[in-house]
């Protein structure tokens, strides 16, 4: 599932193509699964409106919209993939959505498993969009710190848990751990103010690491345009069981913690 960095980057690259642009008509698939909206609700709010930004809330792609105010809200799921293209590149199989747009631009939402959710919001009717947690990017440290306080579960599932911290994923919670040292097993609650302010750090130039580089392209995600990521590269522990830590040469470790396949280093990380 694309996480923080990835959806920050195709977030990104949308907003500097479209920003300003018109959405002048717009095409939804027969498939119910993506759309949180009704998609006959959802086209005639959107046909006729500006673009006037787009950004990342948590996990998802929030496109701002007027006039009226309104919000365009999606989240790509496990496989779902947000392109900028011309009218005449032919659609890729599974799309769910296509908005042609004033420049002669379409913005396409393409999801093979259908996963992913479509929503539409009035602003003059409803709130605009809030993730359910606190920005790992911008989270201060007192705040950081709470979040863990009295939490007697692993560090690694509080990482994860997305009431807590808006974006985190598998990936960027085994890479920020292992940069933290710390061993995903470990007790959130248990954790020294200085260890929790270490994670906090290390969380955030992960991040933001990630993001320079395009997110991790280790499944189906690409940028806008297409095009992959190169975070994968520099991973020091994900998807790296058996080969040498690239600190200690000790082997990655695999484990299941939370449900879900858990990396790192049994030398480097406490």
């Amino acid at each position: 599932m694309p996480e923080l960095p990835e959806v920050e980057t195709i977030a990104r690259g949308v907003d500097e193509r479209l920003r300003g642009d018109r959405i002048v008509e717009v095409w939804f698939g027969s498939h119910h699964e993506p759309f949180k909206t009704p998609p006959a609700r959802q086209a005639k709010g959107l046909e006729g409106c500006l673009i006037l930004s787009v950004h990342r809330t948590g996990k998802h792609i929030v496109c701002e919209l007027g006039p009226p105010p309104a919000q365009w809200i999606v989240h790509l799921g496990m496989t779902g993939r947000l392109l900028v293209t011309t009218p005449d590149a032919p659609p890729a199989p599974h799309t769910h959505a296509r908005l042609t747009l004033a420049s002669g631009r379409e913005l396409r939402f393409v999801d093979p498993r259908r996963f992913g959710r479509l929503e539409f919001r009035d602003l003059s009717r409803s709130p605009g969009f809030c993730a359910p947690g606190a920005d790992p990017l911008t989270i201060p440290g007192d705040a950081f710190a709470a979040l863990f306080h009295n939490r007697n579960l692993p560090i690694k599932a509080a990482l994860l848990n997305q009431s807590l911290l808006s974006g985190v994923g598998n990936i960027y919670a085994d890479e920020s751990l292992f940069h933290a040292g710390i061993r995903p097993r470990r007790q959130a609650s248990r954790l020294t103010r200085a260890e929790i302010e270490t994670l906090r750090l290390a969380l955030r130039a992960v991040l933001q690491d990630a993001i320079r580089l395009g997110g991790s392209s280790v499944s189906d995600y690409v940028d806008a345009d297409g095009v992959r990521g190169f975070f994968q590269l520099e991973h020091c522990v994900y998807q790296r069981t058996g080969l040498p830590c690239r600190r200690c040469q000790t082997p990655i470790r695999r484990t299941l913690l939370a449900g879900r396949g858990t990396h790192y280093c049994p030398q480097c990380q406490r």
